[in-house]
């Protein structure tokens, strides 16, 4: 029998490639949900005979033991949370409880019920913020400048104190930005992706962006869940960057995403001030040689070629819908 794993947040973009990759690794893929009136099972549908789907929420610690307990997994992935950093300005307090004090109810259900489990915490580059040094490494110090990256902060210092205080195989990837043409709209690259192939199908005719000078590190997702898995196949646990290395403007995505159906983004992108954030992060760009050489990892698509990937299958899922 292959291990078990357990993820949350398996309904999400990270999720759903995530359980893919489990699949595929022959493991017992259990998927943690919240009981809600608007989940959402689109991105994995095509497997979700092959996993199993139990119900947790990370704001009931109660219910994480439960889980817990039922299916005993080797490895567990914590890939939920309040993850839309805009959002997180106007839903502070819901932020902190899941993506923060979540984390806590996670682990201690973890070391009260299966403490020999190994343990994936989602931290995120926004923890950089305000950048400390370019480009970023794990040794970088943080300085978030949204409610999403000190909640994120929180949870990835539980996740060190955790592992440092207990013993316990707890691990945290930093990832950088990474897309698909799984994201969720209200992620600028998709939105960006999806406006191209409304414009290009005339279906619109204006993208609206906050600040196209905001520079990201741009990776693929299918590419990062990779990442993930291996932290959890080491000998010793620890905190690693997963990047890219490389560093785009919003301005060149979605220039690169026009050209794709041979538009000019000059022609269709109106500034918007509703969509520049409070406090914005300017520039975002990883260093993953650590984790590159302990782990073995590579990425294997480029920034381009992740564009012309979220481009077309915008373009036809816009074609079913539209008959």
């Amino acid at each position: 029998m292959g291990k078990v794993a357990l993820v949350t947040g398996i309904t999400g973009q990270d999720g759903s490639y995530l359980a893919e990759f489990l699949l595929s690794m022959g493991y017992r893929v259990i998927g943690m949900t919240r009981r809600s009136s608007t989940l959402n099972f689109e991105r994995i549908a095509h497997i979700q005979d092959s996993i199993e789907l139990v119900s947790g929420d990370l704001l009931d610690q109660t219910s994480l033991q439960t889980v817990l307990s039922e299916s005993k997994p080797d490895e567990i992935y914590n890939l939920a949370a309040q993850s839309f950093v805009q959002t997180s300005f106007s839903q502070a307090v819901l932020t902190g409880e899941t993506t923060a004090l979540g984390v806590t109810r996670l682990l201690d259900a973890v070391r009260t019920v299966v403490p020999s489990a190994r343990f994936y915490q989602a931290s995120s580059s926004e923890m950089f913020g305000k950048v400390q040094e370019v480009p970023q490494r794990e040794s970088t110090p943080f300085y978030p400048r949204s409610p999403y990256g000190v909640a994120k902060l929180y949870g990835h210092w539980l996740t060190v104190n955790y592992r440092e205080s207990y013993g316990m195989h707890t691990n945290s990837g930093i990832l950088f930005n990474h897309e698909s043409p799984r994201r969720g709209l209200e992620f600028v690259t998709r939105k960006i992706t999806n406006s191209v192939a409304s414009i290009k199908l005339g279906l619109t005719n204006e993208l609206r962006l906050g600040n196209l000078d905001a520079q990201r590190d741009w990776g693929y997702a299918k590419d990062y869940v990779r990442a993930m898995w291996l932290m959890l196949q080491q000998d010793e646990p620890g905190d690693f960057v997963v990047s890219t290395g490389e560093t785009h403007e919003v301005r060149e995505f979605a220039k690169l995403a026009f050209e794709v159906v041979d538009l000019d983004y000059r022609d269709y992108v109106v500034l918007d001030e509703r969509f520049v954030r409070p406090a914005e992060v300017d520039l975002l760009v990883g260093d993953s040689s650590h984790g590159e050489a302990k782990l073995g990892w590579k990425r294997e698509v480029d920034f381009p070629e992740l564009i012309r990937m979220m481009v077309e299958s915008d373009l036809e899922i816009l074609k079913r819908q539209i008959g």
